[in-house]
């Protein structure tokens, strides 16, 4: 279960970030996950509670967006979305389309409370 490792890293950053801003208290973590990432989300939404949990980070929130599978047309560059892995463009109907998107996995913001 690599969503572990990844609910630390996500601490981590939530860590580092607060100890920039002295006095601060991190309120909410972001993150992007694409269908792709190999990320499972309630997974990774019950490691972070896990690790959070009985310490003093215990109010910290982790928000999780999902980010669908975008693809672009290599014949008229149109940008669209699919949930199949040999789609063709929905415009031109040409066959080669590039993946742009859907595989992230990436820190969006950390949200702090300044006292």
């Amino acid at each position: 279960m690599h969503e572990i490792g990844i609910a630390a890293a996500i601490i981590e950053a939530g860590q580092a970030e607060a100890a920039r801003r002295p006095g601060s208290k991190v309120v909410c973590i972001g993150v992007r996950v694409g269908v792709l990432s190999g990320v499972d989300n309630d997974a990774l939404r019950f490691a972070f509670n896990a690790l959070v949990a009985g310490t003093d980070l215990e109010s910290w929130k982790c928000e999780i967006e999902n980010c669908r599978r975008r693809n672009r047309c290599q014949e008229c560059g149109y940008e669209f979305e699919s949930d199949v892995y040999d789609a063709s463009c929905p415009r031109c109907a040409f066959g080669d389309i590039v993946l742009i998107g859907g595989d992230e996995l990436e820190l969006a913001y950390v949200e702090v409370e300044e006292t």
